[in-house]
């Protein structure tokens, strides 16, 4: 039997095998390296001598050292229990006449031996139970603590257990008929109502404890049961789990029973997945513990696997935050603190100065330019307010194209300008621009409306002979202004901007309004996405308003065309880029994948010419569902691959109308949609719709070679940039494995490939080798989702030999680790991971983790193992983890010797 190296993330093991020549003494693959870890944490005073007295009153010692001996004494003092324990195997082996062979028994003896077989066996598995029991420690009784919890967080854990009874009387008073509680409403009544097969089995368990026939309680059995399963003593809660598998009272858990119980886990859980594999699972927790095949296992048994789980699962151990800290007093910490929030923030505040100095510097030229002029005496400040903030309307009318003009953004994040401008808030900047415009337009508007035009149409002949000049038809009414050229337009505009803002809020965007038919058009992408095309009739209207000014004549003195010809001519110049490319850029589709969660993939041929970074994205248009939307994706395949791919998540109705029309093929049940393949490349195109491709297009997870170390979160289809990060990793590690071995084979072979390899493949360029280690964590809802990249997860680890890649699922379906529905699944992953090398859900040699990860012991392993690095953080998903991330980042950028520099990108 081999023990398993913890530190290596490929486990080998020979199985523990039933055999009638010599049963195992120390149970299955694992369970050695439970009792040397418990023997290296007895204390002194929990030494303990255990005399065996054999049938032929021959005599075994076993004793236990302890613990606060030397190291090399303690290592001696484990080593000579075990070799004690193995001595007494032996003689019992040697007393029993273990290497008998059958045909070497008479028909007599046959009974003899198999009797005294069993009789071993038996002992044996004493052995064990008295060793675990000798073994369990203060130290692991405490990590026991924290296990099999019946009331947990999602049951109201965190409350008052006197406050947690008032609830459950509450509940009784509801669903009690008659005084009596039902055996299905029992669930529901103690907080667990969305696993009720689960909660079924706590009631049958507790119920056979107290001889109940009947499937109905009182209130005060109710309360009973209730103090047993909140009871603070982790032996209670192992009895009471137990009992959920024993199901005829015998002390004896058989294979079957184990099979029912793993079911029930695996539903309350809603892991369909696992719950088909359950008998599977249950043999491999029967292999573990009853290797001496005897076909069941006891409560000690149990208890001693749940105790050993950290030894399975020791890959996760957190890492202590006293490690990456110093000593600093007040000053220092708001001074480091103050210098980390304005490293992470300089290029935005100074964005905003410049900006905001220029708006002011506006405001204040027009309305001194205008207090000069002989309108003022007419209008007052009224008209140099409205000038001063028309002035600023011009500029930003200019400013707000620039952040949406892709192509640009996409070829300044590759110069300098990056190190001055932050390219990752151009939509942020677009919205807060979009602000100022809205509020320009409620003075402008607002104050011409209430009291330019007013003064206007009631000034005195004295004074209006000031202005006449500019009215060459005579003073002109109140409605004569709002119905010229200057009211018209201006009227136009402010009504289509209030259509266009208000459908871009966030709440009209996502669908948040809900509107009764057919009104609810209004809300969603499209509507947006639409309404934000009526700005194009905006800027001629605005053209047309500031070449018809009241006050000035002068060609050149009227700048609204000099404010906002160049913006729009670049992104007039970007749309009709867009549109030739994409044409160019068509497709042919290699592979269309349908994964679970609502999940599709595309393998797309590879233009000619296209040169992407990892972690960027590209729009996708589909003519044949609409020939005017456009859809953004990010690029899920790497620079160095022949092919492009994308992930796409069906959400709305275009991206469900271009699964349809991709997938659905009625005429044969032979074809994965309307591409019938083979094998990649082989794709029958006829009747497949056109695609067409736009990009690529720069995201913040670009720059990831500009940093030491990478911490990569995604959340969810969120993962989609980093996987294309995971693959580049993966093809350098390739590239470099290449240059290791014509290295090996020839200096020549050497010098040339070292070249090649020191250019990216997809620009020509020399690309950086900064990164040495990224963090890869996925959070997702549903196991289903790890079909989405397990092939990329598995190649990069069978591929990392270096170990810079480090990967680690969480899946937030699964109740946490320690709650009781998910104990069973806990200990069959880590089981099968420890003996096979897989995760049971993933399928990869990714493990995964059950609920949230602990964002702040995230960060403290990564300062930890990285000191004085520059770390990437790199987010993907749904804003509300962004802010928690952000914090973390800045907080141990000023903590540690790590800086932590945060990038984020929303879906």
């Amino acid at each position: 039997m081999r023990t398993p190296s913890f530190g290596s993330s490929s486990r080998s093991f020979d199985a523990a095998e039933c055999s009638l020549e010599q049963p195992p003494l120390f149970g299955g693959a694992m369970l050695p390296v439970y009792l040397n870890d418990l023997s290296r944490n007895i204390a002194a005073e929990e030494m303990v001598e255990v005399t065996l007295e054999l049938d032929d009153n021959s005599v075994v010692l076993c004793s236990l050292a302890p613990a606060n001996a030397s190291s090399s004494g303690d290592d001696d003092q484990a080593g000579g229990f075990l070799a004690r324990s193995t001595s007494a195997a032996s003689r019992l082996r040697r007393m029993f006449s273990w290497r008998r062979t059958p045909s070497e028994r008479t028909s007599t003896s046959d009974a003899a031996e198999d009797q005294h077989h069993q009789a071993a066996v038996v002992t044996a598995r004493e052995l064990m139970k008295m060793k675990a029991k000798m073994m369990r420690n203060k130290s692991t009784a405490q990590r026991a603590l924290g296990g099999l919890r019946f009331i947990s967080r999602s049951t109201g854990g965190e409350s008052h257990p006197d406050m947690l009874w008032k609830l459950v009387e509450a509940r009784f008073a509801v669903l009690a008929v008659d005084g009596l509680l039902s055996r299905h409403d029992f669930g529901e009544c103690i907080g667990m109502g969305d696993s009720k097969e689960f909660a079924l089995g706590v009631f049958d368990a507790l119920a056979r404890r107290r001889r109940l026939k009947t499937g109905k309680i009182t209130k005060a059995e109710l309360h009973d049961f209730w103090l047993q399963i909140s009871d603070g003593s982790f032996d209670a809660r192992l009895q009471i789990f137990f009992d959920m598998a024993d199901i005829n009272g015998d002390g004896k858990i058989t294979r079957d029973e184990v099979q029912e119980l793993i079911m029930l886990s695996a539903s309350a859980n809603k892991l369909s997945n696992f719950k088909e594999r359950a008998n599977e699972y249950a043999s491999l927790i029967m292999e573990e513990l009853d290797p001496e095949c005897l076909g069941y296992i006891e409560l000690w048994q149990l208890e001693t696997l749940l105790l050993q789980r950290d030894n399975y699962m020791n890959y996760s151990r957190p890492l202590s935050t006293t490690s990456v800290g110093w000593s600093q007093n007040f000053s220092s910490v708001v001074m480091n603190k103050f210098l980390s929030v304005l490293l992470d923030n300089w290029q935005r505040a100074l964005l905003l100065l410049v900006w905001a100095c220029a708006m002011a510097g506006l405001f204040t030229w027009k309305f001194l330019q205008y207090r000069q002029k002989a309108a003022f005496q007419v209008m007052g400040n009224c008209l140099t307010t409205a000038k001063g903030a028309a002035e600023t309307l011009k500029l930003n009318m200019a400013l707000i194209l620039l952040p949406v003009c892709r192509n640009i953004l996409t070829w300044l994040r590759s110069t300098r300008a990056r190190l001055v401008i932050p390219f990752d808030d151009n939509i942020n900047f677009h919205k807060i621009i979009a602000s100022a415009i809205a509020i320009a337009v409620v003075v402008h508007a607002g104050v011409h409306i209430t009291c330019d035009f007013p003064r206007i149409a009631r000034s005195s002949p004295e004074r209006f002979a000031l202005i006449a000049p500019d009215f060459k038809d005579g003073q002109p009414t109140y409605s004569g202004l709002l119905r010229g050229v200057i009211g018209t337009t201006g009227i136009s505009m402010v009504v289509l901007m209030m259509l266009a803002f208000t459908l871009a809020t966030r709440r009209f965007r996502r669908n948040g309004v809900k509107l009764p038919p057919p009104f609810n058009r209004v809300t969603g992408f499209n509507a947006f996405w639409y309404s934000h095309h009526l700005l194009g009739l905006v800027y001629v209207l605005l053209l047309i308003h500031g070449s018809f000014l009241f006050l000035v004549h002068r060609w050149y003195q009227k700048t609204t065309w000099m404010y906002i010809s160049v913006p729009l001519i670049l992104y007039i110049a970007e749309r009709s880029l867009r549109t030739c490319r994409s044409e160019h850029y068509a497709v042919r589709i290699l592979k269309v994948s349908v994964l679970p969660g609502g999940v599709f993939s595309l393998v797309m041929t590879k233009p000619n010419g296209f040169r992407y970074k990892s972690g960027q994205y590209i729009f996708l248009q589909c003519p044949a569902i609409s020939s005017f939307e456009w859809h953004p994706f990010s690029l899920t395949s790497a620079p160095g691959d022949n092919y492009l791919s994308v992930h796409i998540r069906t959400v709305g109705d275009w991206t469900k109308e271009l699964k349809r029309v991709f997938t659905e093929d009625n005429s044969s049940t032979c074809v994965i949609g309307r591409a019938k393949f083979g094998s990649m490349g082989n794709v029958d195109q006829t009747g497949l719709p056109k695609l067409l491709v736009d990009g690529p297009y720069g995201a913040p997870a670009q720059e990831y070679q500009n940093y030491d170390v990478l911490l990569l979160v995604g959340l969810g289809i969120g993962a989609t940039p980093f996987i294309s990060i995971l693959r580049d990793l993966l093809n350098n590690t390739r590239l470099e494995d290449q240059v290791d071995s014509n290295t090996e084979a020839s200096r020549s072979d050497d010098s040339s490939n070292s070249f090649a390899s020191s250019y990216d493949t997809s620009g020509g360029r020399k690309k950086s080798q900064k990164t040495r280690n990224a963090h890869f964590y996925w959070v997702t809802r549903e196991p289903g989702s790890f079909e989405w990249f397990k092939g990329v997860m598995s190649e990069v680890a069978e591929m990392d030999h270096k170990g810079q890649i480090e990967m680690h699922n969480y899946l937030t379906s699964v109740y946490e680790e320690g709650d009781a529905r998910s104990t069973l699944i806990t200990m069959v992953q880590a089981l099968n991971h420890a003996k096979h090398g897989v995760d049971i859900l993933s399928g990869t040699r990714v493990i995964t983790h059950f609920a949230r990860p602990n964002w702040r012991e995230v960060f403290h392993k990564v300062a930890a193992k990285h000191p004085c690095s520059t770390v990437g953080v790199f987010y993907c998903g749904m804003p509300i983890l962004a802010k928690e991330l952000k914090k973390l980042s800045q907080e141990l950028s000023y903590k540690t010797s790590t800086r932590f520099e945060f990038h984020k990108e929303y879906f």
